[in-house]
């Protein structure tokens, strides 16, 4: 009998390591722009010392401050998944620290998402391993469930399917559904293209059209 709120469901299928691999170094604001700037997981900071993070998401639902589903997704993951914790954003227990996030490391995982707190900050922000959260906290998680794995997630705002092709850097984090990727993919290195063609101009001293402003503003009444 299924039992809401204690489930483990089958691995989604994964995209290709070549879909995968086309996605390094690409940002995530070139991302979030072609995808009209809605997804985007708000508040989910970089807690690591910096780079990309780039892998397939394993995602984990687990009731406020308790990581019980936590653990289990860290034995069951296969290299290159993303661990993708809704904590429901929830800040008074931490739901990973050093010993967990170097468990997830040690068994090749790409990177962990946490919509809640972690600790042991300090360690974590001197090591490459990812790790994005909402906050940080001294005080330790509960193990009693419930949770649910490989399920719909929401993080930050961002819904999250088993599956999908996860994104971070400095900037924070992106989930790309599978089934839009190469288009996704197609837009961002156009919009990367262009950024750094106007770049380059900018840094020349080039002249850079600037009529958009005054059209937009006109268009909404302004006077000047």
């Amino acid at each position: 009998m299924p039992n809401p709120g204690f489930r483990i469901l089958p691995f989604a299928k994964a995209p290709s390591p070549k879909l995968l691999k086309a996605f390094k170094g690409v940002v995530v604001a070139h991302l979030s722009d072609s995808m009209q700037r809605l997804p985007g997981g708000d508040g989910l900071n970089p807690m690591h010392k910096g780079g990309q993070m780039l892998g397939v998401a394993l995602t984990v639902r687990v009731a406020p401050g308790d990581n019980l589903m936590v653990h289990k997704a860290i034995d069951i993951a296969r290299p290159g998944d993303v661990i993708v914790v809704d904590a429901g954003g929830d800040l008074s227990q931490a739901i990973i620290g050093e010993i967990m996030s170097t468990s997830a490391a040690k068994r090749g995982v790409a990177g962990m998402v946490i919509d809640g707190a972690i600790r042991d900050s300090g360690a974590l922000a001197q090591g490459r391993f990812p790790v994005y959260a909402r906050g940080v906290t001294h005080r330790g998680p509960y193990k009693n469930g419930p949770g649910e794995i490989n399920v719909p997630v929401s993080i930050g705002g961002m819904v999250v399917a088993p599956g999908d092709i996860m994104v971070g850097d400095d900037d924070g984090v992106i989930a790309v559904p599978q089934d839009i990727a190469e288009a996704v993919l197609a837009a961002a290195r156009a919009k990367a293209k262009a950024e750094d063609a106007q770049l380059a101009t900018i840094r020349k001293g080039g002249k850079v059209d600037r009529s958009w402003v005054d059209a937009a503003l006109k268009a909404k009444g302004c006077e000047f």
